[in-house]
């Protein structure tokens, strides 16, 4: 009986882990990763400096799953961003959600 904290902690760590890489799963298989990144700017801003724009602002969410799937401009410059029809409102909200946790 002496694994059973051991794997507890190990359980545990896993879960609190695996939102955060699967939503970064999720952005490489949505494609969202050949515009940004997670530290550095490159097509589109980098998504903790978008996390850092928004933060607090009430509902951002909703207005920032809309850009995610139907595209947009002016926010970030004259580079406008696409629609993108390969991701559902579903994996858009968790995209977005996860956004806006990073620091």
């Amino acid at each position: 009986m002496k694994l059973l904290p051991s794997i507890l902690v190990a359980a545990a760590l896993t879960a609190v882990g695996a939102p955060a890489m699967a939503n970064l799963e999720l952005a490489q298989k949505k494609a969202c990763l050949a515009c940004h990144q997670v530290d550095n700017k490159v097509v589109g801003p980098a998504y903790k400096d978008v996390a850092k724009k928004y933060k607090g602002q009430k509902g951002i969410e909703a207005k920032l799953v809309e850009k995610v799937m139907k595209g947009g401009k002016g926010a970030w410059g004259e580079v406008p961003m696409p629609a993108n029809p390969q991701v559902n409102e579903a994996e858009a909200k968790q995209l977005v959600t996860w956004i806006l946790s990073l620091k």
